[in-house]
């Protein structure tokens, strides 16, 4: 049996290439119409068609998601995008309207469709229907559990791929279909416009008593009631194989090309395996996140009820490695580092790497005592195995 496929998300180019650097088998992408996240992360059409190229340049698959939900005046427009991503290459398009598949089936027979997780598919007999429209891949409710899982793998044609989530963030609503922030902001969430309301802090108040709050909390302070917990699978991958699953899917396109590159950098290490998973663990805290789960696969979302609803990160990203070559590399600064810090190596090829800041060299030639300047490109000592693509990192300091 082959080994899973392992799907990274991407918001640019820069991602992509940072996603198959790191190991990436496919990556998927939004395009400029019909895709559930901001349009800052949206693809132009060059942008597609030059993403398709990078990608199976590298051996690797590129899909592409259209997984609003279509209003009529949509409709008339998804023949010729589905023509545009049929003809750009794409290996398949993510798909959450039935009306939406039905149109690109009927347009595009040959590209496949895989079923998003907005579908919410979560029975076998919805697997066999979406099948039957012509449907190859079925992305699965992140609602399933193990064993619910399981079935539906048993009672579907072995045709039918099976693909699950095993890492990011989690939606409060079910299968991601939310109403908040269209009520509370008039920005629809989905629609690629999500404001996350289920993440701020919230008090009960009383109508006749005007400017006094009442804290709804299991520790000090407010509680994010509504917020979820990010999902991390890394100790389970094994049995999410095991249940029939055979692409393990990160979220994450509005993501930072640190953070793709280091979650899937850890699942791509714990797949083929010899890594240790409590060294994984280790990694996947060095990324900003809310506390993590095991989502709903043992039955339950939150291991634990209280969640403050705000980021944590052991690192910060320091540099992106543009070349290395025997004792010194060049690299593009992302936040502030120094002489005397000690940066922390993020590759493929090493794992627990880390090295002792001891130049910086500008791009004029001049030596400094601290990389300041966004995004600029300065020389350093290096280290060996390092590779361009690679990435630096450093421990954020806590002083409390």
């Amino acid at each position: 049996m082959s080994r899973p496929e392992l799907l990274a998300p991407a918001g640019d180019i820069e991602c992509l290439r940072t996603a198959l650097h790191f190991g990436a088998d496919a990556v998927y992408i939004g395009g400029d119409f019909m895709q559930m996240r901001s349009g800052k992360v949206g693809f132009t059409r060059e942008d597609i068609e030059n993403a398709v190229g990078i990608a199976h340049e590298a051996g690797r698959k590129l899909y592409v998601a259209v997984n609003c939900f279509a209003r009529n005046e949509e409709i008339d427009s998804l023949p010729e995008y589905a023509r545009f991503l049929d003809g750009a290459g794409a290996d398949a398009a993510i798909i959450s309207d039935i009306g939406v598949v039905g149109l690109f089936k009927k347009t595009v027979p040959s590209l496949p469709v895989h079923i998003s997780t907005q579908a919410n598919c979560t029975n076998y007999a919805a697997a066999n229907a979406w099948r039957a429209l012509g449907a190859s891949r079925i992305v699965l409710a992140r609602e399933l559990n193990l064993d619910e899982i399981a079935v539906i793998r048993k009672n579907t044609p072995p045709d039918l791929q099976l693909e699950c989530f095993v890492h990011g963030a989690m939606c409060m609503a079910y299968s991601g279909r939310c109403l908040i922030s269209s009520f509370l902001n008039a920005r629809s969430g989905n629609r690629g416009e999500c404001t996350q309301p289920c993440r701020w802090e919230y008090y009960l108040a009383e109508k006749k008593r005007p400017g006094e709050y009442f804290p709804v909390e299991e520790q000090d302070g407010a509680s994010a009631i509504l917020s979820s917990h990010d999902l991390r699978c890394i100790d389970f991958l094994d049995r999410i194989e095991s249940a029939g699953v055979c692409s393990f899917k990160i979220e994450g396109r509005m993501k930072t090309p640190y953070y793709v590159g280091t979650v899937t950098n850890a699942y791509r290490r714990a797949i083929d395996g010899g890594a240790d998973t409590e060294e994984l663990r280790r990694e996947l805290d060095c990324v900003s996140h809310r506390p993590y789960s095991s989502g709903f696969y043992f039955g339950r979302e939150k291991d634990g009820h209280y969640n403050d609803g705000a980021y944590h990160t052991e690192c910060s990203f320091a540099a992106k490695v543009l070349d290395s070559r025997g004792d010194e590399m060049t690299v593009e600064q992302r936040n502030a580092f120094s002489v005397g810090d000690e940066l922390e190596v993020v590759s493929p090829c090493l794992l627990g790497a880390k090295l002792t800041v001891e130049k910086i060299i500008s791009a004029e030639g001049e030596p400094k005592k601290t990389a300041s300047l966004v995004q600029e490109h300065v020389r350093i000592n290096g280290l060996s195995g390092v590779r361009p693509g690679d990435l630096l990192r450093m421990r954020v300091k806590n002083d409390g």
